[in-house]
């Protein structure tokens, strides 16, 4: 088994996707206006309308609900990354931190409330 991609569900693909693209700096590879795959360096992460959801069963999959979930991203510099990104973030969970496990992180939510944590390995 492996896991293909993790999938945003969204009332809003055009604003969603632009944020993601201004955090990963990834291209959209697949593309329509209801659904969209990242490519590297965000590769495996996709986004999709509401309405996507509704092949699975009505109300199964509802947009800007989760509060369950973290999408991990290593970065190089936990420090430049918050000051690249404090202009386009608008809900920011976390500063520039070193866990307990050695980890210095960012946090913040994208535009639907999921969960963002940048990374990398303290010095």
């Amino acid at each position: 088994m492996r896991l293909q991609q993790t999938r945003l569900v969204t009332s809003d693909v055009p604003r969603l996707t632009a944020f993601y693209e201004a955090v990963t700096g990834a291209s959209k590879g697949v593309a329509t206006d209801a659904y969209v795959e990242f490519a590297s360096p965000a590769q495996g992460l996709a986004i999709a309308g509401g309405q996507a959801g509704r092949v699975y069963g009505e109300g199964v999959v509802a947009p800007a609900q989760n509060r369950s979930a973290i999408l991990d991203f290593e970065v190089a510099d936990v420090d430049a990354e918050y000051e690249r990104l404090r202009p386009i973030v608008a809900d920011w969970v976390m500063a520039p931190t070193v866990m307990p496990w050695g980890n210095r992180v960012i946090v913040f939510r994208d535009p639907d409330g999921n969960l963002i944590n940048m990374f990398a390995p303290a010095d």
